[in-house]
């Protein structure tokens, strides 16, 4: 069992070997959820671990569930398991909050091409394997960024049915829903992008290419009727401009896309770096 003290200021790291823990890992300061979620994966790695459960330490979650947990990835069928907490059906969930958690996680579902319905759990097993091949940016969770990652990464990802208890004080991670929906969506945008340039800038290169496109065949028809006089001065400006925003875009895809395949490259030599640093 270890415990990521991420730069608190009681005396958590005494409790918790008081309590039985087995390693304590104390960052001077605060670092953020994703660092600290970072700093344990590479800490279980380093001590061996074939298999690696993440758990809140909100006791929202229940240490009962894990041989659930990790049953599917004994029994070779997933590399990733997702503690589903059916929030929709959760009575200590305000409505509204039952509300976005089913619509981040149908986005993510879409983002990621994964069949997750609990996206934001804090509650999950990774294989060796798995642990190895994922790598968290320092953004403002690795909930939603992990499963992008193994969306894109085609590792196999199952949720199993967990209980969820009511926790009575305030989150240490967001201020508010409105705080922590905006910066999941933040951390999505970001994730999604790195791995999907070219969907990216050519969906948003897309309607600036049609308009201007449409623009300009409009002063091209109207200047032949008017037998070659063309004319219409704002329909030209407005088709150019959207036309030149189209194609700087596609363009950056272009980049993008290279830039894509280079943390492609450097994700596998990481990997390979850090199997060759693991007992095995």
């Amino acid at each position: 069992m270890i415990v990521i003290d991420d730069g608190s200021t009681d005396n958590t790291s005494t409790v918790a070997l008081e309590a039985g823990a087995d390693k304590v890992v104390r960052h001077p300061h605060r670092r953020g959820l994703a660092q600290a979620f970072q700093r344990g994966l590479d800490e279980a790695l380093r001590l061996g671990a074939d298999i690696v459960v993440n758990i809140d330490a909100d006791g929202q979650y229940r240490g009962e569930d894990i041989p659930a947990l990790v049953q599917p990835i004994l029994a070779g069928t997933a590399e990733i398991v997702i503690g589903d907490r059916k929030p929709g059906t959760l009575s200590h969930f305000s409505p509204a909050k039952r509300s976005f958690q089913a619509l981040g996680s149908a986005v993510v579902r879409t983002a990621s091409g994964l069949n997750v319905h609990d996206a934001v759990s804090g509650f999950r097993a990774y294989s060796r394997e798995a642990a190895l091949r994922l790598f968290v940016a320092p953004l403002f969770s690795y909930t939603v960024q992990t499963l992008v990652q193994a969306g894109k990464l085609g590792l196999a990802v199952t949720s199993v049915p967990i209980v969820a208890r009511e926790t009575t004080r305030p989150s240490r991670l967001q201020k508010n829903m409105r705080h922590f929906m905006t910066q999941q969506a933040v951390v999505l945008a970001r994730t999604y992008v790195t791995y999907e340039p070219v969907k990216t800038f050519l969906g948003i290169a897309a309607p600036f290419l049609l308009v201007g496109v449409i623009l300009l065949a409009r002063v091209i028809f109207l200047g032949l009727l008017r037998n070659g006089q063309f004319a219409n001065v704002p329909s030209l400006i407005g088709g150019t401009i959207s036309l030149l925003i189209g194609l700087l875009l596609c363009v950056t895809a272009i980049i993008g896309d290279r830039i894509r395949e280079n943390r492609r490259l450097l994700e596998e030599i990481l990997y390979r770096l850090r199997r060759a640093e693991v007992p095995r």
